[in-house]
């Protein structure tokens, strides 16, 4: 859930500012108009003007509130002075509508007349302080974002706190899902959790060209017999693995002929009869198909079955309270909306 890390989640973008400062490192600098990096052709640069961005009910959000959101969706963008083109516009349409969100979050909290102990922002801040590696990082970080103001700096991470009292309230202590919701979802969706049968195992192929002549035929029949016969001298995953990167002329034999796992019903049927009769560590004999010639090593067997509820039951909770999670927050991103005057641009 996006508020699990309290101050972080509000201020990441922020660390990003140092780096020009101080030592290599660092995080990477988030860059003003004049100093901004020669971003690659394939992503769009990191610049930032302190431009408005949106008004919420007048109060003003900027493009370095909005870089710090976009950092917080695509943190890689920060390797590559930039984000992708191709996500760029959807990257930061999600963070303004977040940006957003958190500043209707924060009025309410002001409505609401909420409040933080000076001893709950004291120790945020100290936690927050921790993430910097020296005193002049620190300095630095606070001289380009808080104007060298610890007080400007304790007002962020009070809004921050604000914002997660909120949300704790509205959001969070609402999307708890009991195990009776979990059991039932379970019963009414018990296809999903129908296991098909499934084999997993490893390849060695010798593939002649398309409508081979005779004498093609008989050189992969000879090179097929001479594998077989290696094949069946291998004794391990790793040793059946390592003859097949070597003399393998399918596309699995870049990953030591492994197919994982594989149901029963997309593998050819030559296939699974072969595998009717093996017991996991054995290699087949050859196996044609059309003109070319296969062996495998079966690993695993799999029975088609259905996991039981004790084996979903924690994912499945997790699911559901993040799906429930993002409905409350949706709805009350909604409830918030329609009473604010928002501008966008």
């Amino acid at each position: 859930m996006k508020r699990k890390v309290l101050i972080s989640a509000i201020l990441l973008g922020a660390v990003i500012t140092v780096s020009a400062q101080v030592s290599s490192h660092a995080p990477t600098a988030v860059a003003s108009a004049a100093s901004a990096p020669t971003p690659s052709a394939q992503s769009s640069p990191l610049v930032v003007t302190d431009k408005p961005v949106a008004r919420v009910n007048g109060a003003v959000l900027t493009d370095r509130d909005l870089l710090r959101e976009m950092f917080s969706i695509f943190p890689y963008a920060r390797q590559h002075n930039g984000f992708p083109k191709g996500q760029e516009a959807a990257i930061r349409q999600g963070a303004l509508e977040m940006i957003i969100f958190e500043e209707l979050v924060y009025q309410e909290a002001g409505r609401r007349k909420l409040t933080i102990p000076a001893a709950k922002i004291n120790q945020a801040e100290a936690e927050y302080k921790k993430q910097f590696h020296s005193p002049d990082e620190y300095d630095a970080y606070l001289k380009s974002e808080m104007g060298g103001s610890e007080q400007k700096l304790r007002e962020t991470i009070k809004r921050s706190l604000l914002i997660d009292q909120v949300l704790k309230t509205d959001v969070e202590a609402k999307s708890a899902v009991t195990a009776a919701e979990v059991q039932a979802f379970y019963m009414k969706n018990a296809a999903k959790y129908a296991q098909p049968e499934m084999y997993s195992f490893q390849s060695i192929s010798v593939v002649p060209p398309l409508k081979p002549t005779a004498e093609q035929a008989k050189q992969a029949k000879k090179a097929a017999d001479e594998a077989l016969q290696k094949a069946k001298a291998t004794k391990s995953y790793e040793d059946f693995g390592l003859l097949a990167e070597a003399v393998s002329q399918d596309d699995f034999r870049v990953n030591m002929g492994d197919h994982k796992a594989v149901e029963k019903d997309k593998l050819p049927p030559q296939i699974v009869k072969a595998f009717q009769g093996m017991q996991a560590g054995q290699v087949s004999g050859l196996i044609q198909i059309e003109s070319a010639y296969t062996i495998v090593r079966l690993n695993a067997h799999n029975p088609a079955r259905k996991q039981p509820l004790a084996e979903v039951k924690n994912q499945l909770k997790d699911e559901l309270q993040k799906e429930k999670y993002e409905k409350l927050r949706s709805g009350l991103a909604k409830q918030l909306r329609a009473k604010a005057k928002v501008e966008v641009g």
